[in-house]
């Protein structure tokens, strides 16, 4: 797939954020492997369970990094406005696929509150605590971008989640080997379904809503809109549409109705008014812009 084509700032983050995919994909797959191992070896289901989570989470962040790499590919054929979207559409199946995975837990743990399944404790413990671990650190990689990109937001939820269910696994693993009390496992693995299943359904809303061209959820519509109209010579503006070209990419078209009198008494030309416009998107994170001045109608201004 294609690489960044954008400024050295876009060109950082897309190498930051490939590293952080790739070597998320590195870590949680062995992370699953392992816990697979101990869990079949050591009859734990819950750690079972949360190798199968984790395996989930390699294909989301595959499909996140997948996205993430395309959407940055330049605009081609029909495809006039690139490949952006494809982010939107990773978050969306991401989102479905962390609710998926709280459901699964919260089933399992009912299950076993009626069947609980005895465990070696010991090697579960540290097979759990190399899931937090690995699962930390994996969402540490993206640092702070993911907070601006809801497709990165979806990977990192993704870990975060994961780190969640291990502590669950770990601190029901040592109970239970202190006390025998199986059925612990099974109540901590219902609450941090339930926590898994909330936080879901936030990022899953989102990405339903950038589907439908809402306007992204970091953009105050009132600033946009101010920030045009205070612009010199501006009467009014209209028609204004906000809507993420990709997740971490927004564009804005408006009509901007001008009084070419005050623009001239401004000392003002129209390609300096749209550059000053642009500046203040700019600002306010819209880098993608078409603004279309219009003369106001005599009487009107």
């Amino acid at each position: 797939m294609g690489g960044c084509h954008h400024d050295h700032d876009h060109g950082h983050e897309c190498d930051r954020s490939g590293a952080a995919f790739r070597w998320s994909i590195a870590l949680n797959a062995g992370l699953t492997a392992l816990q697979l191992t101990v869990g079949v070896g050591f009859g734990s289901l819950a750690l079972i369970g949360d190798a199968l989570h984790n395996l989930g989470d390699v294909a989301g962040l595959a499909l996140g990094w997948g996205a993430d790499r395309l959407s940055r590919r330049p605009a081609r054929g029909r495809f006039t406005y690139g490949f952006g979207r494809s982010t939107q559409m990773a978050s969306l199946i991401n989102g479905l696929l962390i609710l998926a995975a709280g459901a699964v837990v919260v089933v399992e743990a009912i299950q076993r509150l009626v069947h609980p399944v005895p465990l070696t404790a010991g090697p579960v413990a540290w097979a759990a605590a190399a899931g937090i671990v690995v699962n930390l650190c994996s969402a540490r990689l993206f640092g702070d971008d993911h907070h601006h990109d809801l497709n990165q937001r979806a990977a990192v939820l993704h870990l975060l989640t994961d780190a969640a269910v291990s502590v669950a696994v770990l601190v029901s693993a040592l109970v239970v080997g202190a006390t025998g009390w199986l059925r612990l496992d099974a109540v901590t693995a219902i609450a941090v379904g339930a926590a898994v299943i909330w936080s879901a359904w936030g990022l899953l809303r989102e990405a339903i809503a950038l589907n439908l061209d809402a306007a992204p959820r970091h953009v105050d519509l009132g600033r946009v809109e101010q920030a045009l109209a205070t612009l010199p010579a501006v009467l009014e503006v209209e028609e204004l549409h906000v809507w993420g070209l990709s997740t971490a990419r927004t564009a804005l078209t408006a009509h901007v109705v001008i009084d070419p009198e005050r623009l001239a008494a401004e000392t003002l030309s129209r390609d300096q008014l749209l550059a000053l416009a642009r500046t203040r998107l700019a600002d306010l994170g819209i880098r993608k812009s078409t603004l279309q001045l219009e003369t106001a109608e005599p009487g009107n201004g």
